[in-house]
């Protein structure tokens, strides 16, 4: 193999990087080294001009990041160099596989119609967990560490700073379908599980594949105890069992779908704050880009 290796000097270099070499005729494979947010962005580079598997380069994830989700989802070790040698192995062997993607685009006839549409490989969400995911990126650019502990305490910060904790602003709708109102947290998974606390994975949409549609989990209230229930069921949820009860949503498999809200909320993709939403549109794109596993 001829391998040239690129250090990221910016945000977005990834992307300018995914997108080079999406355009350039002799590179086969880009090796993303680092957390989700760096193989988000090669990936939003890589399908700058949209999916085309047979024609694009391949890629590979090498775990650098503080939980590295996609990586382990697509079922790699969680050390660099273990996670080398068993791509080095896949490689000589011709292993690969063609996963789906989400895309978030702006929905027509509001605000947020132009805002540009985005690839994310393993999660989103609007409400509740993207603004624990902006207080986390917050710290981190005062020099603190992504640690599992800062996120927990961001999660409490978070839960009673929620003005609309108890009364949820968040529609769901989808074609042909009744919508589902008043919820205070959507999280759209395109795999499982959804995170890691340290080693435990965390299942909020068991049945989500990379090979399937997107999954929703959402729920209509974050009382206390409502958190103390469902936030359990997270803990103990499994690849067979994820959380349940009434105030509790999960939709399988869905092609389209869109978030609305009553307020602006905040938006986060692969673990990246992007920002403040009033309504997202979401799409499941089967057999987007190839990686090797």
């Amino acid at each position: 193999m001829k391998l040239e290796a690129v250090t990221t000097e910016y945000r977005g270099h990834a992307r300018d990087l995914g997108r080079q070499a999406a355009q350039s005729e002799d590179i086969e494979l880009v090796v993303a080294l680092g957390g989700d947010g760096t193989v988000n962005e090669v990936v939003n580079g890589l399908l700058h001009a949209g999916p085309a598997p047979e024609r694009l380069p391949g890629l590979a994830v090498v775990p650098g990041g503080s939980t590295n989700v996609f990586a382990r989802a697509l079922g790699l070790p969680n050390d660099a160099v273990e996670a080398t040698g068993a791509l080095l192995d896949a490689l000589r062997e011709g292993r690969e596989r063609t996963v789906g993607l989400g895309l978030t685009s702006g929905t027509p006839g509001t605000e947020d119609e132009s805002v540009p549409s985005r690839w994310f490989t393993f999660n989103a969400g609007l409400g509740f967990d993207a603004g624990v995911v902006g207080r986390v990126e917050q710290h981190r650019e005062r020099g603190k560490r992504s640690t599992h502990a800062l996120y927990v305490r961001q999660v409490v910060r978070q839960l009673f700073g929620e003005p609309h904790r108890r009364h949820g602003t968040i529609t769901l709708e989808r074609p042909g379908q009744e919508p589902v109102t008043d919820l205070v947290l959507s999280i759209v998974s395109n795999t499982c599980p959804w995170t890691f606390l340290g080693n435990r994975p965390i299942y909020a949409s068991p049945k989500a594949t990379f090979d399937t549609g997107l999954d929703v989990f959402g729920l209509s209230r974050l009382s206390t105890a409502a958190v103390a229930r469902y936030g359990t069921q997270l803990l103990t949820s499994s690849p067979e069992r994820g959380p349940r009860g009434k105030h509790a949503v999960s939709l399988h498999d869905l092609t389209e779908f869109t978030l609305h809200s009553k307020v602006p909320l905040p938006l986060q993709m692969d673990g990246d704050h992007l920002g403040l939403r009033t309504s997202v549109t979401f799409t499941g794109v089967r057999r987007a880009l190839r990686v090797i596993v």
